[in-house]
């Protein structure tokens, strides 16, 4: 007996119980746990209820055929991978058809019993790759998120402690000391906030982000933020100047603590890159057809994104060449919270003339 998964579950669907029965008895000789069905829907309602490792799969049946259950099959996002053998007879249809539904292989009528084994073994084999592949990097995102967590609690007390030192709260410091521990704080601030950054990142990518839907006036939030940035601005002698027009009352649904993330992330990378001239942020509404998206501009007189880099600008842990790019999540993140906004970013930028990024979102709807 060929040694196996003693674990390994396999659905067998035919609607005809001849052929059930033999390909029951094969598998299960072969130390595997079968069950069965007679149909397509018998087929998806057991695997709603209980899960297996692999699916053969006939596809010739009367009513949901296995090109049917094959597309439902591959549509629930609810259910892990599964691999999907189809079953055909020789007469049948050409098969590209399920396997470009999603099936992984398939077998003509008769079966033998090797090739019929060399098959489910080969599957079954893709199948625990995969399952170890996804556990892996569960266990990663699970432990860089515990690990980000944590480390927050002791950045943040030292961020504080740092504040009241700053602040003379414990004696007074000499010029010396001050200008030391101011250092200390924005060097702890910076890491702080990669922390941070990280987490979100993790956050969205374990799909554990819920947001907070809620009427946001675009006009407000963006001043808000112009504000709270406008001190780097003024360090740098930069203009920050706003263009709302007849947009300032347009509203979209969205987080209004995500969107807060992401523009002052924006704006805040606008001054950082600049080092004359000014920042713009526009509000417009595209010329379109329904008129329901809102186009935030956040433009700068910047040094700039090389045509090479503009392509693989939003993707994680990819920073910029230039001496002052950070982790390479930031970017990243705002395409995720724009994304999760049903919006679009995008970037349009020349080497010494600047760079506009451009971010849709949808208006929220007048009842």
């Amino acid at each position: 007996m060929t040694q196996s998964f003693r674990s390994d579950k396999i659905l067998v669907v035919d609607d005809s119980p001849d052929n059930v029965f033999l390909i029951k008895t094969i598998l299960e000789e072969e130390g595997y746990t079968v069950s069965t069905a007679e149909n397509g829907t018998s087929a998806l309602a057991q695997l709603e209820t209980s899960t297996c490792d692999l699916v053969l799969l006939d596809l010739m049946m009367p009513g949901i055929d296995g090109y049917e259950v094959t597309r439902r099959i591959r549509k629930n996002r609810v259910l892990p991978f599964i691999p999907i053998l189809l079953i055909t007879a020789h007469d049948s249809p050409n098969v590209a058809q399920g396997l470009d539904l999603g099936a992984d292989d398939f077998i003509r009528k008769p079966v033998t019993v090797e090739e019929l084994m060399g098959r489910v073994r080969s599957l079954l084999r893709l199948k625990h790759s995969i399952d170890e592949r996804d556990e892996i990097a569960r266990q990663r995102q699970d432990f860089v998120s515990r690990l980000t967590h944590d480390l927050r609690t002791p950045l943040v007390a030292a961020e504080r402690m740092l504040l009241l030192l700053e602040d003379g709260a414990l004696g007074e410091l000499s010029p010396q000391m001050h200008e030391v521990i101011s250092i200390m704080g924005r060097s702890n601030s910076n890491l702080l906030a990669m922390v941070n950054t990280l987490l979100e990142v993790y956050r969205f990518e374990a799909g554990r982000k819920t947001l907070a839907l809620q009427p946001v006036n675009l006009c407000s939030l963006l001043d808000e933020v112009a504000k709270e940035l406008s001190s780097l601005a003024t360090e740098k002698q930069l203009s920050v100047n706003q263009e709302f027009g007849e947009e300032s009352a347009s509203k979209v649904m969205g987080d209004r603590l995500e969107l807060h993330r992401l523009f002052t992330n924006l704006i805040g990378n606008a001054i950082k890159f600049t080092d004359t001239g000014s920042v713009t942020i526009r509000l417009t509404c595209p010329s379109t057809v329904s008129n329901d998206l809102i186009t935030i501009e956040i433009a700068d007189t910047g040094s700039g994104i090389p045509l090479e880099e503009q392509t693989t600008l939003f993707q994680r842990f990819r920073p910029g060449n230039h001496k002052r790019s950070g982790s390479g999540l930031g970017l990243y993140l705002s395409r995720r919270i724009v994304e999760a906004h049903q919006g679009t970013i995008q970037v349009n930028s020349e080497v010494g003339k600047g760079s506009v990024f451009v971010i849709s979102l949808p208006k929220q709807q007048s009842k």
